[in-house]
């Protein structure tokens, strides 16, 4: 794991190894333990390493044999030792046991297609340093970074913006066709970020760079179709050897390694395989909240690292912690985000980093499995669409009237009486609703709301047209598995965990598992009302029924009390003070009804308020006025 930068000039123009180095420090915080540097003609690369295959050997920028290629990585492929085999047996010559040097030999035996051969996370570049040209790519669910600009003929990219900010001429200037998607969305869906002109490589995606232009393509080109013939318990099995092969793999490591567990199923399933497959006790990381004990996860996690004989750590956060990282949060993560457990990854991350040097979760999980509440919605859309249109006009009117605690009824009941399928996906995903967005927008809000208050949702419109032959619920699992997973919850994680130095790892989004999941009937994802069903089943193996059907908390906290009470002044002074930097965006008199209503229970806006303040300390952070 590690932070990677580069620069390539296509005019030519000799590389400024200066700025190279300033883009490459400015990531310190993802590679203490290394730092590297190529250069050649017009092209850079920059390195920032965070030791965990081959400590002794790995450092990089690594070349193949002649050193005409040259490559930086970021992440892991976990499937190195079968390919080095491989790769050997065809007169390949290697000087480290990393898997960066895997990378770049299989580039230059098999080129692009190597990509489809790696099972992992990464974002890496290779530069041809006779050609002048930079190979790119980002795996296959974006579980790594990789942000990218235009300088003239340059072209920059990084594993982080404030590497790309170390250019003069980085714009610091916020896109609002993105802010509209991000108050839409809640996250910025690539290939844009929340800043004008830089972007991410999507996804699975690659990017070449030449003198001629830049060229970006997708290279995981699957395209889920539904098995016409099963049996359920060959299905069970077949996850089952699946997932323990993942693990299996992701616990290849030099260094010592560590779980997030929650309560849940997911990380109480990778506990129970990696006490299967590790010498000793594993260690385990949970989080509580001051004042959470109706939501908190630290008893059950407890119990559950009891019953596998794991050592268990755990910690407990105050409002005091939260406004103390807040000063520093967007520094972190760099793109807000509308859900409140964000900052909670921070802190799980540091107290895990001074044990371990990696650690295993459970996310990704709830995606592609139908996991959430609001997959129930998007089932039930369809027979809700037969019923007379005045009668379901009438039932959204009456939901939306219901006061207090209902936020996320009142949007699904909503959806639901919409006929468009895309306008249906893009209401679910946004608390701000149209009547919201009319109050709260104002200068270019204003016009892009009056564009449409749901026109954003041409940001995944290339992800469900993919998928259109496909049922309702199908449909919104693949986009939410590569549009919401890896632009907010994946994005959250690799940042905070990076800014404490700590490599995190997926089990569940080893592409594999997903192309399963996807092959799979939508009936074997949410069955009734269980999400996650034939999951759940293939997990029975592993763990007790109480704890597999135990009810989802998923990093709940009480944030929604903390914004009432003991942060109140922190939110005052943010949002409602006369200098307030979003106050250009949004009217400020709706956002001081906003916080009023949620204050006095009548509405529930906890994740409304908490967008907002991400927004402002974001655009304290890079923009300013």
């Amino acid at each position: 794991m590690c932070g990677i930068c580069g620069i390539l000039d296509r005019s030519g123009v000799a590389v400024d190894r200066e700025l190279l180095g300033r883009m490459t420090t400015a990531m310190g915080h993802r590679g203490p333990d290394g730092s590297g540097l190529f250069a050649a003609g017009g092209a850079g690369l920059g390195h920032r390493r965070l030791s965990i295959i081959d400590v002794e050997g790995g450092a990089q920028p690594i070349g193949n044999e002649d050193n005409r290629l040259q490559i930086v990585f970021n992440g892991e492929i976990y499937n190195y030792v079968e390919l080095r085999d491989e790769l050997e047996a065809l007169g390949h010559q290697f000087r480290t046991r990393s898997d960066t040097e895997v990378i770049v030999h299989a580039f230059e035996q098999w080129g692009e297609e190597s990509l489809s051969r790696l099972n992992g996370m990464f974002a890496f570049a290779i530069l041809d340093t006779v050609e002048q040209t930079m190979f790119l790519a980002r795996d296959h669910l974006g579980i790594k970074p990789l942000y990218y600009m235009s300088v003239g003929a340059r072209v920059v990219f990084a594993s982080e913006i404030k590497s790309l900010m170390q250019h003069p001429h980085c714009p610091r200037e916020v896109d609002v066709d993105a802010l509209a998607e991000l108050f839409t969305f809640r996250c910025v869906p690539s290939p844009k970020t929340l800043f004008k002109d830089i972007f991410k490589l999507p996804p699975g995606h690659l990017m070449r760079i030449t003198s001629s232009g830049v060229e970006i393509k997708r290279f995981w080109n699957w395209v889920p179709k539904p098995r016409k013939q099963w049996l359920e318990d060959e299905l069970i099995e077949e996850y089952q050897d699946l997932l323990f092969d993942a693990v299996r793999l992701q616990l290849r490591s030099d260094v010592p390694l560590g779980l997030f567990l929650s309560s849940g199923v997911d990380s109480g399933a990778l506990l129970a395989l990696m006490s299967q497959q590790l010498p000793g006790p594993v260690q385990a990381f949970t989080i509580g909240f001051e004042g959470g004990d109706a939501t908190n996860e630290v008893d059950d996690a407890r119990e559950m690292a009891r019953r596998f004989g794991a050592d268990h750590h755990f910690l407990t956060l105050s409002p005091r912690d939260y406004v103390g990282y807040y000063q520093r949060y967007m520094d972190d993560i760099e793109e807000p985000v509308g859900h409140e457990a964000a900052a909670a990854f921070y802190f799980l991350a540091k107290g895990t980093a001074e044990h371990v040097k990696v650690a295993l979760t459970g996310q990704g999980a709830d995606e592609p499995w139908a996991g959430y509440h609001r997959y129930i919605g998007i089932k039930l859309s369809d027979a809700y669409s037969r019923l007379p249109h005045p009668l379901t006009q009438s039932i959204a009117a009456v939901v939306g009237k219901i006061p207090g605690r209902l936020e996320r009824l009142k949007r699904g009941v909503a959806s639901l009486n919409e006929p468009d399928m895309l306008t249906r996906f893009t209401k679910v995903y946004s608390f701000f609703g149209a009547d919201m967005k009319a109050q709260l927008y104002k200068g270019a809000m204003r016009q892009q709301f009056e564009a449409g208050p749901y026109a954003t949702k041409g940001a995944i419109q290339h992800l469900q047209a993919d998928v259109s032959h496909l049922d309702p619920l199908s449909q919104m699992l693949y986009i939410d598995t590569r549009a919401n997973l890896p632009d907010d919850l994946l994005m959250v994680a690799d940042k905070t965990s990076m800014a404490n130095s700590l490599e995190v790892r997926v089990p569940f989004l080893d592409y594999r598992l997903v192309e399963f999941a996807e092959s799979l009937p939508p009936g074997l994802k949410l069955k009734g009302l269980t999400g996650k069903y034939l999951h759940k089943r293939a997990m029975l193996k592993w763990l007790p029924r109480e704890v597999v059907f135990r009810k989802k908390k998923g990093f709940a906290n009480p944030m929604s009390h903390w914004l009432r009470t003991s942060m109140s002044t922190f939110v005052d002074d943010l949002l409602l003070a006369g200098d307030t930097h979003i106050a250009r965006y949004f009217d400020q008199n709706y956002i001081r009804k906003i916080v009023r209503l949620d204050r006095e229970g009548k509405e529930q806006f906890t994740r409304h308020i908490y967008l907002l303040l991400s927004l402002e300390l974001w655009h304290r952070s890079f923009i300013g006025r």
